[in-house]
C-alpha cells in the first residue's frame, strides 16, 4: 500500500525546478498597518500546497496589486483589493500570487487512516477532496494530474 506521505514525498521530487507561489501570512503593526509578509513558497496544486517539508491546505490566493483610485460597486469588491494591496505593501511584488490562510496537514494522521485537511484514508486510499464541494479522489491520481498541468504552465 502506498502511502500519503510517500506519494507527497514523490511529488516534491517531481516539481524539483517547477515554478513556486508564494506563502502569506497577516501582520499588523501600529507604524506598518496591516498587511502581507512572504513566509515561504510552495507548489500550488490545486487544493494541496507543497513544500519541500510541508503539505498544507489551500486556502485564499490572491494576487499582489496596487488598488489604484476606483470607485467599487460592491464592498466585496473594495475588500478583495485591500487584501491585493496588504500583499503589496508586505513585500511581495505586483502581479505575485500569494497564498494566505493555509493550514499544515498533519500526514502522519492521515497514514495512520484519519483525515487532515483535504487529505483522508478512504478504504485504504490516500485520498484528496479537491474542492469543498467535491468529492474524494486518489491522491497519486490527483498529484499527477496537478503535477502535469503545473509543468504545462511552467514552459
Amino acid at each position: 500500500m502506498t502511502t500519503a506521505s510517500a506519494l507527497l514525498t514523490q511529488a516534491v521530487h517531481d516539481l524539483a525546478g517547477a515554478p513556486k507561489e508564494g506563502l502569506g501570512e497577516e501582520r499588523q503593526s501600529r507604524w506598518r498597518g496591516r498587511r502581507i509578509v512572504r513566509v515561504g513558497e510552495a507548489w500550488h496544486l490545486g487544493a494541496l500546497l507543497l513544500t519541500e517539508t510541508h503539505s498544507l491546505a489551500t486556502a485564499e490566493v490572491l494576487r499582489a496589486a496596487d488598488p489604484g483610485r476606483r470607485g467599487y460597486t460592491a464592498e466585496s469588491a473594495r475588500a478583495r483589493a485591500e487584501r491585493r494591496a496588504e500583499a503589496l505593501r508586505g513585500g511581495f511584488g505586483e502581479g505575485d500570487v500569494v497564498h494566505v490562510g493555509w493550514s499544515v496537514i498533519d500526514v502522519d494522521a492521515v497514514d495512520a487512516g484519519g483525515s487532515s485537511g483535504p487529505l483522508a484514508l478512504i478504504d485504504g486510499v490516500p485520498s484528496v477532496r479537491w474542492s469543498t464541494a467535491g468529492g474524494f479522489m486518489p491522491l497519486e491520481a490527483y498529484l499527477r494530474e496537478r503535477i502535469e498541468l503545473l509543468w504545462r504552465g511552467a514552459v
